[in-house]
């Protein structure tokens, strides 16, 4: 059902690869709320996914952009103000991955090389990006942001590898980008820390479907799912969450706050 909360609404969507995706949801969502939006993805998973279905589903163009290169990034800002027709009013940041994690490396034992294009791709992306939105002007005031992150920047959980520490990284730049874009141009910077999803990208990571299960018997609401993780991206991107910025905001049916659930309990209690 579409209200036209983002209707007039300009924006750029990153990482949608396939149906599966948190980032195709949010196209699709956005779309129906009345947004106008080109999306972007790495030129290797431009070839992976099926985004020319989504671009033409939602009548959007594509422009492919590595996020770790500066000249990328200019590009697809430069392309998107010409094809949109002015500023950018809301942005998805959507990106992640870890080298380590794909080589079957232990956090003990990390290859340092590959952890730095981890940090540069998931977490160092979305200062490359809001640094260059902020040097162009290519974002209007009362604009959103959001970003993508996951529980893991808080706690342990071995197996996230150092996923976690760039998301670490991902939620300290969002505070600080927050503070310095909405003082310049009252732009809004959040991230989203997710439930575990069943995407591409999170069903590689080791032993996600125990944890999915896991999550899902802690959270009160059980596991947020893509799609309302969608809605609250609109929310966000929307007039009615004006005043939000600088926030983790926990989207996972109240796991991040909940000690222990009974079911849990009750597992142990044999």
């Amino acid at each position: 059902m579409s209200h036209n909360l983002l209707k007039g609404k300009k924006g750029i969507i990153f990482g949608a690869l396939d149906s599966n995706s948190i980032a195709w949801k949010v196209a699709e969502r956005c779309h129906e709320e009345g947004a106008v939006f080109t999306l972007t993805n790495a030129p290797i998973a431009m070839r992976m996914g099926a985004i020319n279905a989504l671009a033409e589903k939602c009548n959007a163009q594509i422009i492919p952009a590595d996020v770790t290169s500066d000249s990328d990034m200019e590009n697809l800002i430069d392309k998107s103000m010409e094809i949109l027709g002015g500023k950018i009013d809301f942005i998805l940041h959507s990106v992640g991955m870890s080298l380590n994690i794909r080589k079957g490396k232990h956090y003990t034992d990390l290859d340092y090389e590959f952890m730095k294009k981890t940090l540069d791709i998931s977490a160092i992306s979305y200062h490359r990006l809001l640094k260059i939105c902020y040097q162009k002007d290519a974002i209007s005031e009362w604009g959103s942001t959001v970003a993508l992150t996951y529980i893991a920047a808080q706690r342990v959980f071995p197996d996230y590898n150092e996923m976690a520490d760039a998301k670490s990284l991902l939620e300290s730049i969002t505070r600080s980008w927050g503070f310095h874009y909405g003082k310049a141009k009252k732009v809004r910077v959040n991230t989203i820390s997710q439930s575990p999803t069943k995407t591409t990208a999170g069903s590689g990571v080791k032993g996600f479907d125990g944890f999915f299960n896991y999550a899902d018997s802690m959270s009160p609401l059980g596991n947020a799912t893509s799609d309302s993780c969608a809605d609250y991206c609109v929310l966000m991107f929307s007039d009615l969450s004006k005043m939000v910025t600088m926030q983790n905001l926990f989207h996972d049916g109240g796991f991040s706050f909940t000690g222990v659930s009974q079911e849990t309990v009750e597992k142990f209690n044999s």
